[in-house]
């Protein structure tokens, strides 16, 4: 399964120096998982998370579910050894907040090559400030290692002296150039936090804008915005029986030599086609991560 098709609707951040929430992560129907070393962990429990984050990512327990550990950021006294030790537990990808270079991508990877990484383990850059919007595309070809954007839409926010409202209008132009890089790079990029969990509505409405905007999925800060968000991000039974009717249409036509194809009156290009192919692929790699 390539890194484009592979599921990523929900990508749920979990707090490395909580036990019983790791435990809890076992039995999550979200497709990635974040086990957290940076803002969800005190400075004093900073080293006891990271031993168990990586306990947790060699024990085999988390199904196929994708596993990634999120270690402090460059500036920070932890960072460092965050790096060693999960190259060491070898996820299947670090995650590396507030990334606004790509000399910042180029030392990660060379420092999980220096403390043995697996292949397997390939790196998630968190863009969150304004000097990563404006080099987006560099940063995502700065590495064949890297192959997620992830959105830090709170540090972004803040950044910017942004408020968060309905509709994130003062985010679009971000997230907006980092869609832009993701899909000239080929790399898959994931949408921001939605911080109000008692708001399920608000949340499901994000999820739907994230999902026409393009996003491959989604952070979560809660277990409880796992299953709308795997409903928004995922191809509907409408979408899966219209992409198999317009493949059907336009094998027909090429087999019969036609060079115009409609499907309810609607003409059909390959691109069509392309993206026909692509929902029903997705929605294939879904069905195989739910069978486990």
């Amino acid at each position: 399964m390539t890194d484009l098709l592979r599921p990523r609707r929900s990508v749920l951040y979990m707090p490395g120096a909580n036990e019983r929430a790791l435990e809890k992560a076992k039995g999550l129907a979200c497709d990635a998982i974040i086990f957290d070393l940076e803002d969800a962990v005190a400075p004093d429990a900073k080293v006891q998370a990271r031993d168990r984050v990586c306990t947790a990512v060699a024990s085999g327990d988390y199904g196929l579910r994708e596993l990634t550990i999120r270690v402090n950021s460059i500036d920070t006294e932890w960072h460092a050894d965050d790096l060693k030790a999960a190259a060491q537990a070898g996820p299947d990808a670090v995650v590396v907040p507030k990334i606004n270079s790509p000399t910042d991508v180029q030392q990660i990877e060379q420092a999980l090559e220096a403390a043995g990484a697996p292949d397997k383990t390939k790196i998630w850059a968190m863009l969150e400030t304004p000097v990563a919007m404006l080099h987006a595309e560099e940063i995502a070809r700065s590495s064949e290692r890297l192959v997620v954007l992830v959105m830090g839409t709170n540090d972004l926010a803040k950044e910017l002296h942004a408020e968060h409202v309905p509709g994130r209008q003062p985010l679009l132009t971000g997230l907006g150039l980092c869609l832009l890089a993701a899909r000239t790079t080929g790399k898959v990029i994931l949408d921001g936090v939605y911080n109000d969990i008692s708001n399920q509505e608000g949340f499901v409405a994000e999820c739907q804008q994230g999902r026409q905007m393009g996003f491959d999925g989604k952070t979560l800060i809660h277990p409880s915005q796992i299953e709308p968000c795997n409903e928004a991000f995922a191809p509907s039974e409408v979408e899966i029986e219209q992409s198999r009717k317009i493949i059907a249409a336009f094998e027909e036509a090429q087999a019969e030599g036609k060079g115009v194809v409609t499907v309810d009156g609607r003409m059909i290009e390959n691109l069509h086609v392309e993206n026909a192919r692509r929902v029903l692929a997705l929605a294939d790699a879904i069905a195989k991560l739910a069978a486990g």
